[in-house]
């Protein structure tokens, strides 16, 4: 007798493992990398992260999100917790709306951050770091359900907001130098541009 397909608690089951194994990894890569970047006085970030309008960084949209500030485990250490619980709950949709999610929102925040990024004062500016991706992460949670007609989704899109909603104060050029408000607005608008890209279809008869 053949076996059925597992069903939905099944699967959810299964996403949430493979979701809780997956952010935990990402977590110990950057964790790693930092350590990196703080043993060598700030070399990956100097290589790595993105200076805007220059040609010659353009390659370091893919790689600033890995990197984070080399003076303290600060910045790390504040980004942890949203984006691990953030990419968790993106994950239970699936790997593919997880893949989606993640990869637009950090090339949005990354070619925002290229063109735009930089004070109006003309300081430099070297941007690092897995905000922008976190803002996409939420910007897709926080929509998502609305797309889906899913009560639960936007029941979840109201906790999120509710307990995480502060950050989109981070969207605006009043949060300070040092803050990289580019790449969080830019990053919101990639992740609200994947869930409108993943939402569902009318099926025609």
């Amino acid at each position: 007798m053949a076996e059925g397909r597992p069903g939905a608690g099944g699967q959810l089951a299964s996403r949430a493992r493979a979701g809780l194994a997956t952010m935990a990894g990402a977590t110990l890569v950057l964790y790693a990398i930092e350590f990196v970047n703080i043993a060598t006085l700030g070399l990956l970030t100097r290589t790595f992260g993105i200076r805007p309008r220059d040609v010659g960084s353009l390659p370091d949209i893919l790689t600033s999100p890995l990197v984070h500030d080399s003076t303290s485990w600060a910045h790390l250490v504040a980004n942890t917790l949203p984006l691990f619980v953030f990419g968790f709950l993106a994950f239970l949709a699936g790997l593919r709306q997880f893949l989606t999610a993640v990869g637009v929102s950090w090339l949005a925040s990354g070619i925002g951050v290229w063109l735009f990024g930089g004070s109006v004062l003309g300081y430099p500016s070297i941007t690092v770091g897995a905000s922008g991706v976190i803002f996409g992460l939420f910007g897709f949670l926080l929509i998502r359900g609305f797309f889906n007609r899913s009560w639960w989704q936007i029941l979840l899109a109201l906790v999120l907001f509710a307990a995480y909603g502060g950050v989109l104060l981070g969207v605006l050029p009043i949060v300070g130098r040092g803050i990289s408000w580019q790449a969080h607005i830019f990053g919101l608008a990639g992740g609200i541009i994947a869930a409108v890209v993943l939402r569902p279809r009318d099926r025609v008869a």
